[in-house]
């Protein structure tokens, strides 16, 4: 199974320009779509986007019925792309992930039996994968996706396989249901762009759902955007230009949550026991990049920065015994140092 790789023409400012606004379009097609199905959650939807448009892979955090697999199914509906769902069990295996080579039986012209082995593909082999409930699985398991969510291949018996491009990840997993789960490892946090907290719905929202959902659904999804698409949306955000006050920003910002660092304030050492990796900053200014061309602007500002600090740093802020203690939360220190960082004087 070779992947087919073709190297983009290269484009000019003004192919650039026309591209961003189909990109802006775009959000705004998927987004009107996906409320033929999914009722709220606009900064959820958002952020879903963002690692759609920057190529990165997202965790899912919410209770049961909150609609996390019905809205990352729906969205590869849309963008008419291979859905693949995994139910994380504790004794599921890498190769129920990744797939694995079986030997397959055949005759040659003269009749005579051959046996080959050949490698059948696993579910991880989609566009969109689901990976439901993945702290179900122990470390062991859940490392089979670590070089697919990284390098966007598998390597079975000694042979690498390509994944299907475009490839994302999303992850969910019940914050209330700990009875029976492995915690994540950190290297496996750390490789989500975010983490997406979906939270209840307001009553209104609520009624909508129930009464949509109890009577006769006959949802057909027009597909304005789909995975070529996608693909160049991932180039052109890498071509946006991020100012280099603003990615000085992003790299403080993650520097002061490692209590090791010089410059971290007393409650980041009190309550962090690691703080952000270097992916941090890297995620926070490819999503500001995002971020900047669904709203129409052509350079990451401050706000991007700000904006995305929640969900790029709730899974990489790891809290430590005194935290537990004194019921802090990673959420609390991420406000914190949002407001310990100083935001530069000049004005993008």
């Amino acid at each position: 199974m070779e992947a087919v790789t073709t190297t983009p023409a290269p484009t000019t400012p003004t192919d650039d320009i026309a591209l961003a606004e189909r990109l802006k379009r775009g959000r705004d097609d998927i987004i009107s779509e996906l409320r033929k199905l999914i009722v709220g959650q606009e900064g959820v939807i958002e952020q879903v986007l963002i690692s759609l448009f920057s190529g990165g892979n997202s965790l899912i955090l919410g209770v049961p019925g909150l609609a996390k697999t019905l809205l990352i199914h729906t969205i590869a509906r849309v963008l008419d792309l291979k859905f693949s769902r995994i139910q994380f069990t504790p004794d599921l295996m890498p190769t129920d992930i990744t797939g694995t080579e079986i030997i397959q039986e055949s005759h040659d012209d003269r009749g005579n039996l051959r046996r080959q082995m050949v490698f059948t593909p696993g579910p991880i082999f989609g566009n969109i994968v689901l990976a439901d409930e993945i702290n179900r699985t122990p470390p062991k398991t859940q490392s089979a996706l670590l070089e697919a969510m990284q390098e966007h291949r598998v390597t079975v018996q000694g042979k690498t396989y390509q994944l299907p491009e475009p490839f994302f990840v999303f992850a969910t997993q019940n914050p209330i249901e700990l009875e029976g789960t492995y915690p994540l490892p950190e290297a496996q946090l750390d490789r989500f762009m975010f983490e997406i907290v979906i939270d209840y719905l307001s009553e209104d929202e609520e009624v909508q759902v129930v009464q949509s959902t109890t009577a006769v659904q006959d949802h057909r999804f027009r597909h304005m955007v789909t995975g070529p698409d996608i693909l160049a949306f991932q180039q052109l955000v890498r071509r946006v230009p991020a100012a280099e006050a603003v990615t000085r920003y992003a790299v403080n910002i993650a520097r002061m949550s490692r209590p090791s660092s010089p410059q971290a304030p007393d409650f980041i050492k009190k309550y962090v026991q690691y703080g952000a990796s270097v992916r941090a900053p890297q995620h926070l200014i490819l999503g500001g990049k995002a971020r900047a061309l669904m709203q129409g602007r052509y350079h990451v500002s401050f706000e991007d920065v700000r904006a995305l600090a929640r969900p790029v740093l709730r899974h990489r802020v790891l809290t430590n015994f005194h935290a537990h203690s004194d019921r802090v939360t990673s959420e609390q220190i991420i406000e914190q140092l949002l407001n310990a960082v100083p935001v530069p004087k000049s004005k993008m």
